[in-house]
């Protein structure tokens, strides 16, 4: 597993999984912004960029993040965060080991399986894959999903190196994804934000994680979409999980 570090000289941990189709600079302004305080691990999700793996499943992903940790950091790490597939991941890990972590930010996810987009997913992506590499096709996609523009150059470099075959694999697992109903046992305390402007998906995934893991928070944020918080919100998801952190501290 390929990961980028900061602040390697703090001894708690944060580990922040990023969108599905971008990388870990996803994060990296927020890992700017904790990494006088916390050690911050950024990794690239499996069929992505830079990504050493090919993308399989979830349940594989997080196998694997369980295994890393367990090596690296005793079987624990303070905090977890993840935006969308990163998330779904993050909920997965959760769910096979309820302790993987103290504090559990999900943001913008989706665990009510749509069969028709599942369905749709191969015959578009295998029609409109090769646009992708088109610049002028990159700048309205990273448009559309909300990244800045100093961001473009990574978010573009980046799509480009992903095969057909790991963007149809991630993408039909994200969609395919449902609510893991021992999520109910994880003894983190996880806080669930979305956008306001998101999909009805996305906010109806974001009520039944509400309602699935006992003690959590949810927050809909108002006039953001999808994956604004952690990409064009640094400040303000920083400041989040501190104070998540700080609300259950001692608890």
């Amino acid at each position: 597993m390929n990961v980028i570090e900061y602040g390697k000289q703090n001894k708690d941990t944060v580990l922040l999984l990023h969108g599905g189709g971008l990388s870990w600079w996803n994060y990296r302004e927020v890992a700017k912004l904790l990494e006088k305080d916390y050690h911050v691990i950024l990794p690239v999700l499996d069929g992505h960029a830079d990504s050493d793996t090919a993308f399989t499943t979830i349940e594989d992903h997080a196998d694997g993040l369980i295994s890393y940790i367990d090596a690296h950091f005793g079987g624990q790490v303070t905090a977890m965060g993840g935006l969308s597939l990163g998330g779904q991941v993050v909920l997965e890990t959760l769910a096979q080991r309820p302790d993987i972590c103290r504090y559990a930010l999900i943001e913008s996810v989706q665990v009510k399986p749509s069969k028709l987009t599942h369905a749709l997913i191969g015959p578009t992506f295998g029609m409109s894959y090769g646009l992708i590499k088109q610049r002028w096709f990159a700048k309205l996609q990273a448009t559309y999903l909300g990244i800045p523009r100093e961001l473009f150059e990574d978010y573009y470099r980046d799509t480009c190196a992903i095969t057909k075959a790991d963007m149809i694999a991630f993408l039909k697992a994200s969609c395919a994804y449902a609510c893991k109903t021992n999520l109910a046992e994880t003894t983190a305390k996880v806080k669930i934000v979305a956008g306001s402007r998101e999909q009805k998906s996305i906010l109806d995934s974001a009520k039944l994680l509400h309602i699935t893991i006992p003690g959590s928070q949810m927050e809909i944020l108002p006039g953001l979409n999808h994956g604004d918080l952690s990409i064009n919100h640094p400040e303000q998801y920083v400041q989040m999980l501190k104070e998540w952190r700080d609300e259950h501290d001692g608890n």
